[in-house]
């Protein structure tokens, strides 16, 4: 066996410690927590965190959660290959399809690793001069330090190493000299309070977990924006491993169709760039929409009438 995934509580605390650095550097993105075993345990992203982030960051923490090593290592590897090795292993492990740097193992108190821990999005990468960042604090121990590393290494409460390449050389590029300062990279930043999206869907994935807590059920939430892509998702732990892409896609399906997602033609299913799923356990939202994995399609269903009621 696998062994133990991280606990759901757990990965919601550090995807928050991400989230209010990533807030206070002044970047936005995704933050995901995949489990030993393959399965998203939670992702969430921040306001204005654009389109793929989500999938990236969930890629790169799969990575390095069932390799059991950071993605970059994995990446150097995969670049010795020939050409229809690396196609083979994406193919064999299609949830590998984003094979960047920036991904981190988590391990547990006995030494195993439990999750493994990535982000990404719209300004959250390895350079310096993103829109809005904060200069200052992407200096870690008097150090240039990239958005996307440092986000990661703080919510792990690790020291700061980089896992993109040259920071110096990306700082002199953008800057001109080196830092002169210690910086606020690793400094605690206060809590987030820019996120009105994210807490919206905080707050209705934390409703569904718990109305199926009360029901004694053990599910997975989605929650995605208009487009159908994911906002929120959160799966409890012990719940059916199939529950959180059964939520992601059924939520994608109620999103952009408008309708409950029991409601909308299979058919048409197919003219989305991603997977949707037209049975009932996801219901439009203003903006978007809610769902429910696990439990069989109508229990799904009222989960989700019940969060909306």
């Amino acid at each position: 066996m696998h062994g133990e995934d991280m606990a759901l509580a757990d990965a919601r605390a550090l995807i928050a410690r991400a989230i209010a650095k990533a807030e206070h550097i002044g970047v936005r993105g995704a933050v995901a927590v995949v489990g030993a075993s393959g399965v998203l345990v939670s992702a969430s992203r921040m306001d204005r965190g654009g389109a793929g982030g989500m999938a990236r960051a969930r890629s790169k923490a799969w990575i390095a959660a069932t390799q059991r090593l950071p993605s970059l290592v994995h990446l150097g590897r995969m670049r010795t290959l020939p050409a229809s090795m690396a196609t083979g292993f994406v193919a064999c492990s299609p949830e590998a399809a984003f094979p960047g740097a920036g991904g981190m193992p988590i391990a547990g108190a006995d030494g195993a690793v439990i999750a493994g821990i990535a982000a990404s999005g719209a300004t959250v990468g390895p350079f310096v001069d993103y829109p809005g960042a904060q200069r200052r604090r992407l200096i870690a121990g008097g150090r240039p330090a990239n958005a996307e590393d440092l986000l990661v290494h703080y919510a792990l409460g690790i020291p700061y190493e980089g896992q993109h390449g040259d920071d110096e050389q990306r700082w002199l590029d953008a800057y001109g000299a080196l830092p002169d300062e210690p910086g606020e990279g690793m400094a605690d930043p206060p809590p987030p309070s820019a996120q009105p999206e994210h807490d919206w869907a905080l707050a209705l994935a934390d409703r569904a977990l718990g109305e199926a807590g009360r029901r004694g059920l053990r599910i997975a939430v989605a929650v995605a924006d208009r487009r159908g892509e994911p906002v929120q998702q959160d799966c409890m732990d012990g719940a059916p491993t199939a529950a959180p892409f059964a939520a992601a896609a059924v939520a994608a399906a109620a999103a952009t169709f408008h309708v409950p997602s029991g409601e909308v033609p299979p058919a048409l299913l197919a003219v989305l760039p991603y997977a949707a799923a037209a049975v009932p356990g996801g219901l439009p939202l203003d903006g978007g929409g809610l769902s429910i994995g696990g439990p069989p399609p109508a229990v799904c269903q009222e989960i989700a009438a019940a969060v909306l009621a």
